[in-house]
């Protein structure tokens, strides 16, 4: 299955992985001052903040000095339409988006896409902004802390790929996302209610579930590919392609994750694999690591016991599987740099198949969000080289545990946290939130 997915040959030096997210933000600016041609950015949110600024700053300029660039930025609807989850009242990016817009009189159009009818049952997930021919693909958003712009950094991935092919085809699939009314401009004064959206959105997502990026068919024998997967609602080809990467496994698996809540396909497949005597490699955020950790003495909210949630998860997981984590078979890393989140994603195959994406590979990227990846296929090795240094840098701030006892116990959770997720459990909730989460 997974050697007749359609994709693009590409050269193996076409394809560039940056180490960190201070690099990232340098090159997206770079790449943005030299376009020529186009300009597409696809995230879940640019923020109203000083790397934001810098960001759509940036994009101005470059529309300025090259009038008949196309300059295209999607994000979430949602998203864009509220602020800050614990902030309170605030008028969202997209007031922010329509007063630059008038400050500068340029056309930068801006699109909000509203996957579901309400944020709670799914966001725009999409990643990879297109710059001329050259895809930046990255889990990351648009704010201070995913570019580094002062002292606090969230890791995730960053990728190049030099190739028209693949350019177009990812362009092309933005471009049939939109439309005229499902996706309103949130540049332009008095976006459209929510409800008065309903009946597009619902035929929009429909819509979404026919569509797939076009790429060219496998032919044997063929080198390096990347391959593209759009993935929205249950079954679909992304997440069939994260089990069948899982089911062909014969060495080892390495799956890394910010938020530890797998959905049963995946927990299947990981003990299938386990079964079969494959080593797994677990890298995922220590709860401090988690964007929606709250650091004792700060005002508390419900966001904030969701870190210790996913640490929950966690130990149930490896307690279930102590004989594999006391073997080694299965190894378990917990990322912290003390400071600073964690948000990597991604899951790497003997040593042939890299998947980038921004699901999180729980019940919410499998059946709500719409997500999409790039699949890197290397038959010949021919990649070997940057694949290990970019795994090697992700763990180079996640040690292995040597013992389940070391991941702790549900005790040790602040006062509030426990009387939260006790309630939970006593309500019976606890199920149906993991698999919203």
């Amino acid at each position: 299955m997974l050697a007749a997915l359609p994709g693009f040959a590409i050269a193996p030096e076409a394809v560039q992985v940056l180490p960190d997210a201070a690099a990232y933000r340098t090159c997206l600016l770079e790449r943005i001052a030299s376009a020529t041609r186009r300009i597409v950015i696809v995230a879940l949110y640019l923020q109203e903040d000083e790397a934001g600024q810098e960001v759509l700053d940036a994009l101005y300029q470059a529309k300025a000095h090259r009038p008949q660039l196309q300059v295209i930025i999607v994000v979430d609807w949602f998203r864009a339409r509220r602020g800050l989850l614990g902030g309170g009242r605030q008028p969202g990016n997209a007031a922010w988006y329509q007063a630059q817009r008038q400050l500068h009189g340029l056309d930068i159009v801006i699109y909000g896409v509203p996957v579901q009818t309400r944020e709670l049952f799914g966001v725009l997930h999409l990643k990879g902004s297109v710059i001329d021919d050259c895809v930046i693909y990255t889990g990351a958003s648009l704010n201070n802390v995913y570019l580094h712009r002062f002292d606090r950094y969230r890791l995730d991935r960053y990728h190049l790929f030099h190739s028209p092919g693949l350019a177009d085809s990812m362009v092309d699939l933005v471009q049939r996302l939109l439309h005229h009314t499902a996706t309103p401009r949130l540049d332009l004064p008095a976006p459209p209610p929510t409800r008065s959206l309903r009946g597009d959105i619902r035929r929009l997502r429909a819509r979404l579930r026919r569509m797939a990026y076009d790429a060219p068919a496998a032919v044997a024998g063929q080198g390096l590919r990347v391959i593209p997967l759009l993935g929205v609602g249950r079954g679909n080809p992304l997440n069939r392609t994260i089990c069948a990467l899982l089911a062909q496994a014969h060495e080892q698996a390495v799956i890394s994750t910010p938020y530890f809540n797998p959905p049963r396909v995946v927990m299947r497949e990981i003990d299938h694999a386990l079964d079969r005597g494959v080593r797994i490699e677990l890298i995922v955020g220590h709860r401090t690591a988690n964007d929606f950790y709250i650091a004792p003495g700060e005002p508390f909210s419900a966001s904030g016991a969701l870190p210790y949630l996913y640490e929950d998860n966690l130990r149930a997981f490896a307690r279930r599987r102590h004989t594999a984590v006391a073997s080694g078979q299965l190894q378990i890393r917990i990322w912290n740099d003390p400071g600073h989140t964690f948000h990597a994603k991604g899951v790497w195959i003997d040593q042939r198949y890299s998947l980038l994406t921004g699901n999180n590979l729980n019940p919410r990227g499998f059946n709500l969000d719409l997500e999409n990846g790039l699949l890197i296929d290397d038959p010949q090795g021919q990649w070997r080289v940057p694949r290990a240094v970019e795994l090697e840098s992700i763990r180079r701030h996640a040690p292995q545990i040597g013992t389940v006892a070391e991941l702790g116990e549900k005790a040790e959770h602040p006062k509030n946290v426990r009387k939260l997720l006790r309630r939970l459990r006593y309500s019976r909730l606890e199920p149906l939130i993991k698999r919203m989460l």
